[in-house]
This record gives structure tokens, C-alpha cells and sequence, in this order.
């Protein structure tokens, strides 16, 4: 091991855990061998502590993060009647609820250019396009209020950027190549600085959504190279990159793509992101079964096929060991199944039902524990109820969406009281929330540490239900009740 080149990087969060641990190791067998010749009690006893410390850090498990997109949250608290929980009580704010009883720790925002400018299409009507930098800066000062992690998700366009979609903003058209880069790199300095400003400054930056096929007009691809502008391409991830590293160091770099499970385009691609040396830290995916098919090879009928989820990222953890792998968008519709734009006919795994979209969910948080190189699982448009529940049909006034996609977690139907969440059933005797909905089970993704203290349930102890678990609260502790304590 490169022991200095490490140190240097460290902070950088280029290494991967084992590099780490090693530079831990490192640092403990240091202390512990300079203590071991000193003759001063009190000096020789710190370091010890110092380095046992070391080893303790380097025995901790990595942080993993669960979460959704959130992006319309603002919209859905202006114009509808709120959420209700799985106990039909209603919710007062559903970021902090998702952060408390269900285990989430991350929320994704997407930001676009200038949406009032987006491009006269079908996305003149499309209700979502809404996320200026005013309007990401205050629900991102949200997110972070409440503890969580803040996922910036860059369009650099006026409107969706995606596998079909690779405009440039409005502003930025026509530019050269250079000309292009340095806009992009301004505007994400601006953005970043503003951010930092407000308190809301990310823990993961996307530089671009779903970019695979090209990025503000400068198409490239993972098959025909015909009509591909690799260099303009890259020149806008480095200068992206560079102004993210610049103004957020601490901050994780994500590179989000659209095909997760063909593992030759995901080589191709990350390839020559490596081999021009753009500098990121997280390879993230979305994964929509009705367009990339199936989550395992066991669910396909073709058991030679390799695409399938789980294959792909074992794939990019032998040819990208020191990328991490984020599952930036996912998601799955609990009825009116999309006929008419899916690819894929999943229902025989996960029938288009709510029982089906938890068995989802369930069966992609299950698959993805084991996998040492996914971090994180971020849900697409979980706050998703319907278009609006004080809609205006003449003016538009009040609509949330154009058209309801129905993968989020709750029921477009309403009342006063708050639009139901979509759950299997009730709890059971020896259930907990998890076993009958989806976001509660997605808790279980996120790894937590717990050190043996047995304890007894005194009749003053409080028994409550966190990240999908019944525990104990006792003096401002949290146990388990085999009465373990929970170090969170």
C-alpha cells in the first residue's frame, strides 16, 4: 500500500474502506509501539487509548444511506391534504416522520437552470418542473434541519435531463465546447456557494441526471460512436467536478446513468470515465423494472441472461473496485400497470398491487444488503399522491402533477384527513410497520452498530416503534428488546 498517497487522499474520501482501515492500522501500530518505550505513565496510558480509538474506528461497519427523492414535497404540503402513517394517524412532517419512524437518512433534490424556460414541448405542461435554486435552497435547509443527508441531483437544463432528453439550458445553447464548460462550472460554484450560505450544503452532488447518452447537447453512447463529442462530454464532467470539489470537499461525487443492468454499457461507459480520469467517487444507477427488467437471474426464465441488477453491480465492483455504487432512483407502480412505455412484463415477480411494490422493495433491499459496493437506496417520487388536492381545472391552479405515475407510496385518493399510505395490511401479532410497508422496510438497509448491555424493562420503560423496530427507551437510551443497546 502507497501509504502517503493514501494519507493525501483521505480526506478526499478517494479510498476505498479497506484503504482506509489500513491507514488506521497504520496509525494504531504507531502509538502503540512509541507508548511501549515510554517511561511517563500518564503520556504512555493516552497513547494507548489513542490507538485502541484507531482500531475502534476501523472496526466500525460503513455508513449506508436509504432515502427518496423528494422533490415535490413542497408542492404536495401546499396543494393537498398531507399524509397519514400506517396506523392512519396524520403526519405532521413527512421528512422528519420518514427520518424518525422509518430509518431514512438521505433525500434527493433535482435543480434545473431556469424551469420557468423550459423548452416548448410536452414539458410546457409538465407541473414537476418547478425546482429552482430558491426553491431547492429552502427544502434542502429542511433536510439538513432534520439531520438527514442532502443528495443534490444537477439537471444543467431548464427541464428533464434523461436517456431521451440531453438539451442544454436556454442560456447556454449555441456555446462552444469550452464556452459550455465554463458555464457549467460557474453556475455549479454559484449554486454550491449559495447553498453553503444557507446551511444547506450537500452530502452528495449528482453531476448530472441519467447522463449516459450525452449532457447540455453533447451526445455520446455506449454502442454507435456515430455523431459522439467524447471531448466536449468529459471537458463538462471535469469542470463539474472540479467546482464541486472546490466548493463542497467533503461532499460525494455521483455519476448517474440510466442502464443498470447491461453490464457492456456500464463497463464501456465507467471505462472511459476511469481512462480520462474523471475525478468521482459513486457510480449511481436508477433501476425501473418495467424498463430494465429483473433483479436477479433466479426471476428470469433464461438463466444464461447476465442482465439482471444484482449480476451488474457485482460486475462493477471486479472492473471499479474503488467505486461505490448508489441506487439513486427506483421504483415500482402499485397499479395501472404502464403498458404502453414498459419494456419489461415483471408482474409474474411483483404483481402490480401494493402487495406487489412491497414485495419489491423488499426483495431489492434484501439482494442489495450482502453486496459490499452498494452504499445507498434512494426512492423515486416516494411523497407521489395524485395531481393535487385544491386543483383549479380552469386555471391549473393548485395542480401538483399533470399526470399521476403511482409508484410513490401513497394513494391518490383523499380526505381531510390526508391521503392513505399504501401498506399490505395491519401488523400482526409479532409484526412491526416494516412487515406490511414498503418505506418502513427500507430501514433495514442501513447498517447500525449495537453493543451488548443487558438491561431489564423497568414498568417505566417506554416501548416504541423506530426504523421499523419495536424498542425500549429508557433514560434517553434506546435498547432492543433482547435489551441491547442501539448505538445510532
Amino acid at each position: 500500500m502507497d501509504f502517503g498517497a493514501n494519507c493525501a487522499d483521505f480526506g478526499r474520501k478517494k479510498l476505498t474502506i479497506w484503504q482506509k482501515m489500513q491507514i488506521y492500522l497504520h496509525i494504531s501500530f504507531f502509538f502503540c509501539t512509541f507508548a511501549r518505550d515510554l517511561n511517563v505513565p500518564i503520556m504512555k496510558k493516552g497513547l494507548i487509548m489513542l490507538a485502541l480509538a484507531c482500531v475502534c474506528v476501523c472496526a466500525q461497519a460503513r455508513t449506508r444511506y436509504v432515502g427518496g427523492d423528494i422533490s415535490m414535497l413542497p408542492q404536495y404540503e401546499q396543494y393537498s391534504s398531507g399524509y397519514k402513517n400506517v396506523n392512519g394517524q396524520k403526519i405532521s412532517n413527512l421528512i422528519t416522520w420518514l427520518t424518525a419512524e422509518c430509518g431514512w437518512n438521505t433525500f434527493r433534490v433535482r435543480i434545473f437552470v431556469h424551469p420557468d424556460q423550459k423548452a416548448p414541448d410536452y414539458q410546457q405542461t409538465d407541473y414537476a418542473i418547478v425546482q429552482d435554486l430558491a426553491y431547492v435552497t429552502a427544502l434542502g435547509k429542511r433536510i439538513k434541519d432534520a439531520g438527514a443527508y442532502f443528495m443534490l441531483d444537477f439537471h444543467y437544463s431548464d427541464s428533464w435531463v434523461d436517456a431521451g432528453h440531453i438539451q442544454a439550458p436556454a442560456a447556454w445553447k449555441g456555446a462552444s465546447d469550452e464556452v459550455m464548460a465554463d458555464s457549467l462550472s460557474a453556475y455549479t460554484h454559484m449554486v454550491l456557494q449559495t447553498l453553503k450560505a444557507a446551511g444547506a450544503t450537500p452530502d452528495f452532488v449528482q453531476v448530472g441526471n441519467e447522463i449516459m447518452y450525452g449532457l447540455c447537447g453533447m451526445q455520446v453512447h455506449p454502442y454507435d460512436k456515430i455523431g459522439d463529442n467524447w471531448t466536449g462530454y468529459l471537458g463538462l464532467l471535469k469542470a463539474g467536478c472540479n467546482a464541486v470539489r472546490e466548493e463542497c470537499p467533503n461532499a460525494q461525487i455521483i455519476i448517474h446513468t440510466d442502464r443498470p443492468t447491461n453490464t457492456g454499457y456500464n463497463s464501456y461507459y465507467y471505462g472511459k470515465l476511469r481512462d480520462n480520469e474523471v475525478d468521482f467517487d459513486i457510480i449511481g444507477l436508477s433501476y425501473y423494472p418495467f424498463w430494465h427488467g429483473y433483479l436477479t437471474a433466479e426471476q428470469i426464465a433464461d438463466k444464461s441472461d447476465k442482465n439482471n441488477l444484482v449480476n451488474a453491480v457485482k460486475n462493477l465492483k471486479t472492473l471499479f473496485p474503488n467505486k461505490r455504487v448508489h441506487i439513486v432512483e427506483c421504483a415500482y407502480n402499485f397499479q395501472y400497470w404502464p403498458t404502453q412505455s414498459a419494456n419489461y412484463d415483471t408482474q409474474d415477480a411483483w404483481p402490480c398491487s401494493v402487495q406487489g411494490q412491497y414485495n419489491f422493495v423488499k426483495d431489492l433491499v434484501d439482494n442489495l444488503i450482502p453486496l459490499e459496493n452498494v452504499d445507498g437506496i434512494s426512492y423515486w417520487f416516494p411523497e407521489d399522491a395524485g395531481n393535487g388536492d385544491y386543483v383549479n381545472w380552469t386555471t391549473k391552479e393548485g395542480l401538483v402533477e399533470g399526470d399521476w405515475s403511482n409508484r410513490g407510496f401513497w394513494s391518490e385518493n383523499s380526505t381531510t384527513s390526508g391521503h392513505t399510505i399504501n401498506k399490505t395490511g395491519s401488523p400482526q401479532s409479532g409484526q412491526t410497520a416494516a412487515d406490511v410497508c414498503a418505506p418502513y422496510y427500507m430501514s433495514k438497509f442501513v447498517e447500525s452498530t449495537q453493543d451488548i448491555e443487558a438491561v431489564g424493562e423497568p414498568a417505566s420503560a417506554v416501548k416504541k416503534l423506530m426504523n421499523g423496530q419495536v424498542v425500549i427507551e429508557r433514560n434517553g437510551n434506546i435498547y432492543t428488546l433482547d435489551g441491547k443497546r442501539i448505538t445510532r
